[in-house]
């Protein structure tokens, strides 16, 4: 029986899929919780053999509090089932070391069969996010810029098109004021934009945040 942790805001989402694998062959949802700080107790205390995470469960900041898991707890395999951006997030999430990534607009089915999969140590990309990266390969110049960011260029763009200042993302991502602001250099840069509205625009046109 694979053991299964599953971390989401939602109590629909923990009941849901809760009740979808109640009586499944092979996979046991053994522990609900819903904020990051309590997902390290639950992986000291349990045998969880995967994970499953939502990218924007509370009290997570950033994909480095995901690898810092990963690092943490090796024998955990780590699936993201979120409904950001398949085609932002996948690649940046499969570098981390995540093992999944199922967007939340998939049947349970499928991620039943990934949270399997990559129990026996398959690195697992949903049939949705290889049909994005493959439509991604054909796009143009201009509509890859996103793939020039990194996980922390992408976490920085995400908060300033929340109209987050500068200091409120420093204390989120504890970092220094100034290192957010080189990040923002940065993204200006890397998507042709020379002020903070073009680069949020910039960011929606392509589906970045």
């Amino acid at each position: 029986m694979i053991n299964v942790c599953l971390a989401d805001n939602y109590p629909v989402v923990h009941f849901g899929v809760k009740s979808y694998f109640k009586d499944h062959a092979d996979i046991s949802i053994v522990s609900n919780v819903g904020n990051f700080s309590m997902i390290e107790e639950v992986l000291k205390n349990k045998k969880i053999d995967v994970l499953v995470l939502d990218l924007e469960l509370e009290g997570l900041s950033s994909i480095y509090d995901v690898k810092s898991i990963i690092k943490n707890h090796p024998k955990t395999k780590v699936i993201l089932f979120t409904s950001l951006s398949e085609q932002i997030y996948a690649p940046n999430a499969i570098k981390s070391g995540v093992s999944g990534f199922v967007h939340k607009s998939e049947k349970l089915e499928t991620l039943g069969n990934t949270i399997v999969k990559v129990h026996q140590g398959t690195v697992v990309l949903s049939e949705a996010v290889k049909k994005n990266l493959a439509l991604i390969a054909k796009q143009n110049k201009s509509e890859r810029l996103y793939r020039k960011l990194s996980n922390r260029e992408i976490e920085v763009l995400r908060y300033l098109s929340d109209g987050k200042k500068n200091n409120e993302i420093s204390k989120i991502l504890n970092l220094n004021e100034k290192t957010i602001s080189t990040y923002k250099l940065r993204l200006l840069t890397k998507l042709n934009v020379t002020n903070l509205v073009d680069l949020v625009n910039k960011a929606k046109t392509l589906e970045i945040v």
